[in-house]
């Protein structure tokens, strides 16, 4: 019979030796009824996955309890382990769900595990259960380490583990986001080489680049929807899982509101937890910036069917920028119903932020070959400017199983987003000059979206002459309405500045008016997919075809007069292959394809009026990946050519003639590689070309904004020594990059490094989590390129955090 002791002797408690035998081999006679009450309390726990046996000993040291069971039990079990806070029943529980093992309370207070009556053998590999997660039916469990999922959520495809998908995904998990103590959405997609975040923290918004194409936040999702999620930036406080698609998801997600084509976000909103959940959190961020965060989940009602998470947020203070101050206020509510057929939930958060002095975006001049070296992160290169942004978003989704094998659902949501800022403008003439001068103008620029969307579909699976089939029908249709106002101050009102020792901005002055409506985009589409499944699901293949129509008409801001109209539609297709030739090894490939919304010609080119159908972006991809249970590793090459359009300075004939092409190499690793040690490490190697262009000029030359390379690399490691301490560092470069296309201008490479730590202890027997995390520790200035624009990176940023759970 083997024994999991309760407490486990290290270096520092060496000298309690003798004492804590005593408490070991005395438990018959110390669990009294105020030990009873200690485990019937909570506790947070981190424990990675790894063999059944493993897991329960290790959790039995950490819970304090004398836990007995006969080896043959576990033998060839896998758990992915525990991780939220837990109850010791409650913990037990949920690590033998779904085992046909129960664990049973004796007399004396100690646990012995015992098979369920007429229990086989139960599951070989056993869901990881996360206090914040959803609920364990609904999210894939965490991989090894604790950072990232077993699998994600692939819109109409539905959810997946990652080995079963042909295409190159990541889902972090809420632990992920915590531990790095992120605030907002790029906090955490930063970790991946194939994706960059190409705008600074305390700027206007948050852009993004997957495999070397840019993204825009108005294309992230939000549980699957388009329009959903802010246009500045989604904070993390409502995240319990971000699931990042590398390459085009049109197929299944059909074409987002700002045409991205190099891969997809989604964020996944939390939910109440089966355990309950009263957690408080303090921040401090450099320079001053003081928060709290209050997160509270409960489930209620028969079988604990309904569910409710809260989440309010509040910071102040501060920021790094100088004269720089931020205010930020989030809530946000999340309603869920779980039945044996029925499905549903409600999602609602408003979220409001004003900023002083906020970090832009900076043009050079033209026909400049030299970029000023980066000013400290700490200076307002635009001094004075002011932001404020605010949304509202409300969103449902209602899930039914018709039969064990056909369920039907349908999901729809509003989102209104609005922002007021300064924008200066130091753009061609006034640009950036090679010795950081300029001369600025100060200006206003209003905007909104309002956005409705909703999608509907159903799910069956079957089986014809031996070949399994999961059949997916999905209808999709998205409308939004944007608009702006802008006024910029006289041109003779210019100040001189300098990027190192900027001036104060001239406040505007005249009347500010409400935006006008400035576009109305409608973009439907049905689609269906079908995966086949042979030889006891060793391969797999899926196909699926898309059609999307896009209608679209701009206005004229000032009279609301109509002033463009679009329509028109085509199909998307994709063919996607994954093959097992061993049990933890996947060989996978895919032809999808992306869309970016057509256009009409205009004056003077020769076909003016000439409608075109939304230009398809292509992808072809192939790669390996392999799960070596306490690490899983990917490598994939892929090819993504996307089309442009120009007038043809020979023909004077407007099309979509030009193209880019994007090839690329991905490395990456992730997982638990020795016990206490977690790495999540990745690499991306492109050869990015103009391949078809305007006449042959720039013809071959590399494309603007894609490095050659990317690296990442992230380590973290629990200290045996000191029991709930963890010590994790990470480095993330980036190469230097063209900013034009002639390629005569060149942003200098990059490379951030940052350090952090976590402590997990009891206080008056309450779990608390201590955080500090420092960014950029050695306090590098640099640029990140956006396109031909660049931003200044934020400086040293140190984050401190304690976390209480009550």
């Amino acid at each position: 019979m083997h024994f999991a002791p309760a407490f486990r002797r290290t270096a520092l408690a060496s000298s309690l030796k003798l004492a804590l035998s005593a408490i070991v081999l005395g438990a018959p006679l110390l669990l009294t009824p105020s030990v009873a009450q200690a485990q019937a309390q909570t506790r947070a726990y981190d424990i990675p996955g790894g063999p059944l046996g493993d897991v329960l000993g290790r959790y039995g040291r950490e819970a304090g309890i004398m836990l007995s069971f006969r080896p043959e039990l576990t033998e060839g079990r896998q758990s992915s382990g525990l991780k939220g806070s837990y109850s010791v029943g409650g913990g037990l529980d949920a690590l033998l769900a779904g085992t046909g093992l129960r664990a049973v309370q004796q007399a004396n207070g100690s646990y012995v595990l015992n098979s369920l009556p007429g229990a086989g053998a139960g599951a070989n590999v056993l869901p990881t259960v996360t206090v914040t997660a959803a609920t364990a039916a609904d999210l894939p469990p965490a991989y090894a380490g604790g950072q990232v999922a077993r699998g994600g959520g692939l819109g109409m495809l539905g959810t997946s583990d990652v080995m079963d998908i042909p295409f190159s995904t990541t889902n972090y998990t809420a632990q992920a986001l915590e531990d790095q103590q992120a605030r907002t959405l790029a906090d955490v997609v930063v970790n991946e080489a194939s994706v960059r975040v190409l705008t600074s923290s305390s700027g206007f918004s948050d852009d993004f680049q997957i495999r070397g194409f840019s993204m825009s936040s108005d294309d992230v999702g939000l549980n699957g929807l388009f329009g959903l999620a802010s246009s500045n930036r989604m904070p993390a406080a409502i995240m319990e899982r971000v699931e990042v698609l590398k390459g085009p998801g049109t197929l299944m997600n059909g074409i987002g509101p700002a045409n991205s084509v190099g891969g997809g976000i989604n964020i996944v909103t939390k939910r109440a937890g089966d355990e309950p959940l009263t957690r408080l959190t303090t921040t401090y961020e450099s320079k001053s910036v003081l928060g709290v965060h209050a997160d509270v989940g409960r489930r209620f009602g028969d079988q604990n069917r309904w569910g409710l998470r809260v989440n309010g947020v509040y910071r102040n203070g501060q920021t790094s920028l100088d004269n720089g101050r931020q205010e930020f206020g989030l809530g946000a509510l999340a309603l869920d119903y779980r039945g044996a057929r029925l499905r549903w939930s409600l999602d609602g958060y408003t979220q409001r932020e004003n900023t002083d002095n906020f970090r832009s975006q900076n043009g050079f001049q033209s026909g400049s070959t030299i970029i000023p070296d980066a000013p400290s992160g700490h200076r307002a290169i635009y001094n004075g400017t002011e932001l404020m942004f605010r949304d509202s978003t409300i969103a449902s989704r209602l899930e039914y199983d018709l039969s064990d094998k056909v369920t039907v659902y349908a999901a729809g949501g509003y989102r209104y987003g609005a922002s007021e800022q300064d924008f200066p403008a130091a753009r061609s003439a006034s640009a950036v000059s090679p010795t950081g001068d300029l001369r600025v103008t100060n200006a206003w620029y209003d905007a909104y979206s309002r956005t409705k969307t909703g999608e509907i579909g159903a799910r069956t699976r079957f089986s014809t002459w031996g070949v399994k089939h999961a059949l997916n029908l999905s209808a999709s249709r998205l409308e939004q309405e944007k608009g702006n106002f802008f006024l910029s101050a006289p041109p003779e009102s210019a100040q001189p500045s300098n990027i190192y020792h900027p001036v104060k901005l001239t406040p505007m002055t005249g009347e500010r008016h409400r935006p006008g409506k400035a576009s109305e985009a409608t973009l439907s589409s049905i689609a269906v997919t079908d995966t086949l499944s042979f030889l006891d699901d060793r391969v797999l293949l899926t196909g699926g075809l898309r059609h999307q129509r896009v209608e679209m008409d701009a206005f004229n801001t000032g009279t609301g007069l109509r002033t463009s109209s679009y329509s028109d539609s085509t199909v998307t297709p994709l063919v996607g292959f994954v093959v097992k030739p061993l049990a933890n090894v996947s060989v996978y490939g895919n032809y999808t394809a992306g869309l970016t919304t057509g256009s009409v010609a205009t004056e003077p080119a020769d076909n003016a009026g000439e409608s075109f159908p939304p230009a398809k972006t292509k992808q072809y991809e192939a790669g390996v990946k392999a799960d070596w249970g306490p690490a899983m590793t990917t490598v994939s090459i892929f090819q993504i050519e996307r089309p442009n359009a120009y007038t043809d300075g020979t023909t004077n004939i407007y099309s979509y003639g030009g193209e880019q092409r994007n090839r690329g190499l991905e490395l990456a690793a992730v997982g638990e590689v020795v016990d206490g040690v977690r790495v999540m490490a990745s690499a991306t190697f492109y050869d990015a070309k103009q391949t078809k262009t305007n006449g042959g000029l720039n013809q071959g030359n590399k494309a603007v904004g894609v490095p050659d390379h990317t690296l990442n690399l992230g380590v973290g490691w629990d200290l045996p020594w000191v029991p709930g301490l963890n010590l994790n560092a990470r480095a993330i470069h980036t190469a230097k990059v063209q900013l034009d296309a002639a390629n005569t201008i060149q942003m200098p490479s990059w490379t951030r490094y940052d350090v952090g730590a976590r402590y997990v202890t009891e206080v008056a027997g309450r779990s608390v989590v201590f955080r500090a995390n420092v960014e950029n520790v050695f306090n590098s200035n640099y640029w990140l390129a956006s396109g031909s624009f660049a931003t200044v990176a934020a400086p040293r940023t140190v984050l401190l955090s304690a976390q209480i759970d009550f």
